[in-house]
């Protein structure tokens, strides 16, 4: 199972039937063999197949990253399109596993996965972004907003691309569910993880 390269269609995504005589865990799905030709999600032990990412959302995907880099501290790693634990359950049952478009994590965390050759895990990941793409709009915004507040991974942006680029600041709260101030249009500014701003608007990189 590829580790890379995934991203959020839930209109188009596809449960695998057959293949497998229960649902998976975690370590069933660290087991998979890589693939490099289809990308997989895991969603309560159903591997859930999706297609490639649409234009718009791979190029804005590169301009965030660069947008980003710069303003990134050096004890954080940022990367794209990677699997990651979700945590929500224990061990022995059926796992889930998401592939963000971009995640944040520490240095150390970046390490431990690569030296034990195994996932990252939700309670390493300080940010978690995700750009709505055609068809995963409700998988972003409700889906996906609730399995990563459960996760506790404290934030959470939701960027869509249409009709004028927008972002959702997700806070986590104390009562484990996600706070945020409404719909960012033009000029992104926070101060957490860490500090930065972002032109929303050149996100949207094949008008421009």
């Amino acid at each position: 199972m590829t580790r890379h390269d995934v991203g959020g269609q839930e209109e188009f995504m596809t449960i695998l039937p057959g293949r497998f005589a229960r649902p998976l865990t975690i370590a069933d799905y660290e087991r998979l063999p890589e693939d490099a030709d289809t990308w997989w999600e895991l969603q309560e032990g159903c591997l859930v197949m999706m297609p490639p990412r649409f234009p718009l959302p791979a190029s804005a995907d590169g301009e965030l990253r660069s947008q980003l880099k710069p303003h990134l501290p050096g004890g954080l790693v940022m990367l794209s399109n990677i699997d990651v634990n979700l945590e929500l359950v224990p061990p022995d049952a059926p796992g889930h596993v998401r592939r963000p478009n971009l995640i944040v994590i520490d240095r150390a965390a970046y390490d431990r996965a690569n030296r034990e050759d195994a996932l990252l895990r939700a309670s390493e990941v300080r940010l978690v972004v995700e750009i709505v793409s055609r068809g995963s709009a409700r998988m972003d915004h409700v889906v996906k907003r609730g399995e990563y507040a459960e996760a506790g991974i404290p934030y959470y942006w939701i960027i869509d691309l249409r009709p004028a680029v927008s972002l959702i600041e997700c806070r986590l709260g104390d009562d484990g569910g996600y706070r945020d101030a409404g719909t960012t249009i033009g000029e992104f500014v926070t101060s957490v993880p860490f500090p930065v701003r972002i032109d929303l608007g050149s996100l949207d990189t094949l008008s421009t």
